[in-house]
Formats: structure tokens, sequence, C-alpha cells
């Protein structure tokens, strides 16, 4: 049975870098698990159901493996893709981030890490790659040149960063608990801003708690959907501990609410992914 194809109103869904991404959602939520070819026909029909062409879907295709992440092998006039042993890899460390991440109810025993790095305004694209990258690892930076996080465990990932971009020689680490001086939540304020997470958080609740998809193809693409949405909060969230968030945090509840619809829909997606792949 065909898939159908939905009327998609939001335009970030079809473009050619929503393709790749949603297809790297695909690829991890249903090929990871099971562990088998799929064929090109599959792939294209699951991503029309999110309005991408099949023009754009097979482009996704052969982009992804040329980065190395699927190899094709051709069955008589048919293609079927597997994923390459990196792309195993990198899509079941993705989905351990993504599963395992939550936020807020963290305990914390009020140790920062603290990382001092400066890098000449000069060297500009060597300071994007180092903002970049410490806050995609959970760092907030409170003033120029300090970078700080309160999960020490995160050094190891800030020496690998600083290591990649030579730049641990004129870097310092400390662990240490805050000072007399000043406020603990206006450093917070100053590091990072929760105010647009907590936005983002709120999208995400009033898109998907009152979801209720009704048909097989319905509940396929609302659980792709979630999980292609909470990608984004891993990269967006610092995980903080309850005493330095907003009262009222609307993390904590997005995090329910992924939970809770990812196991009532992963079923009856995973079955309706089979019977595509079967076809």
């Amino acid at each position: 049975m065909a898939v159908s194809r939905p009327v998609v109103s939001r335009r970030r869904e079809v473009g050619s870098g929503s393709a790749r991404s949603l297809l790297t959602t695909v690829l991890g939520e249903f090929v990871l698990p099971n562990a088998q070819p799929v064929w090109t026909a599959t792939l294209v029909d699951v991503l029309a159901l999110f309005g991408v062409e099949e023009k754009a879907a097979r482009q996704a295709l052969a982009r992804t493996a040329a980065e190395g992440w699927l190899r094709s092998d051709r069955v008589g006039r048919r293609v079927r893709w597997s994923l390459t042993r990196p792309g195993r890899r990198l899509l079941a460390e993705g989905a351990e981030r993504i599963y395992g991440f939550g936020s807020g109810g963290r305990p914390w025993d009020g140790r920062w890490l603290v990382l001092l790095v400066s890098v000449p305004e000069t060297m500009r694209d060597l300071r994007h790659k180092l903002r970049t990258r410490l806050s995609w690892a959970g760092f907030g930076s409170p003033t120029a040149g300090v970078w700080i996080t309160p999960h020490p465990a995160a050094e190891s990932d800030a020496k690998r960063i600083l290591d990649e971009l030579a730049l641990s020689g004129q870097a310092m680490s400390f662990l240490a608990n805050y000072g007399a001086l000043g406020q603990e939540r206006q450093m917070v304020t100053s590091a990072w801003n929760l105010t647009e997470v907590a936005e983002h958080y709120d999208a995400f609740i009033d898109e998907f708690a009152s979801l209720t998809p009704d048909t097989p193809d319905a509940i396929l693409r609302a659980q792709a959907l979630l999980v292609h949405e909470w990608r984004r909060f891993p990269f967006l969230d610092p995980q903080l501990p309850t005493d330095l968030l907003p009262p009222k945090w609307s993390g904590t509840t997005a995090t329910a609410l992924f939970n809770d619809k990812h196991v009532c829909w992963r079923t009856p997606a995973q079955q309706r992914w089979s019977e595509l792949a079967a076809q």
C-alpha cells in the first residue's frame, strides 16, 4: 500500500537541507534499529510524508552516501541502501544523546568547571569554531574568554575540542564553587539565553501535546517528526541543575511529553515502517 502524501505547510520541511536532516532522522529512527537494507522507493515515499519531492529525496541520499554514511547495491532494476560502519556508529551515538537527553531534575554538588581561553579578534574563524563547539558541548560564556558549565565531567569534551583547535596550550581550567561576590543566577543569565531555550520548548509542547495521528502513515510521520524536532535540544539546552533554572521550567514538561509520545507511537510507527520496507 502506497503512502499518502499530505500537504505540508511549513517551508523548512521541504528544503534541500531539511531533506537531508529528515533523512538522518529516518535512518536513525527506523533503519538503524532494523539493521536491514532499505529500498530507495521506501525512503523516497517516507520523505514524501513531509512534503519532500522525489528529486530532493534522491539528492539527500546521494549526498549522505558521499559522506560515507550509506552504501548502495543494485538488485535487478532496484537499488537498496545499507548503513556503513561509520554511519551506524554516528547514528548510534546520536540516538544515545537524543533518547538519553532530558531537561531539569539533575542533582548538583555546586561545583563549576571554568575554562579560560581567549582567541584574538583577528582570528575570527577560529573564534567562531571555538564558540560553536563549546556551546554545543553545553558551555556558556558569561564574559569574553571565560567558559563555564556545572558539569565537571565535561572537561574531557573541552580538552578534545581545544586539542583539535590547537588551543590547549593557552587554556586553563578550574573546578570551583561560586564565591561571595556577585550573583550566581546573574552569571547564568549572562552565559545562556534560557528565555530563548524555553521558547523552543514551549513551541515543541504546543506542536505535540495535542497531536493525535489516526492512520499508520500519520503515526509514522508524527514519530519521525517528534524525534526530528527533539534532536535540536541537546544542542540548545545546557541541562542546568534545577537550582539554576527559572521556576516552572518548560523543559521538564517537554521532556516528559517527548518520552510519553515516543513510547506511545513507537510500535505502530515501526510496524508501518516494516510494511513499507517489505514492498
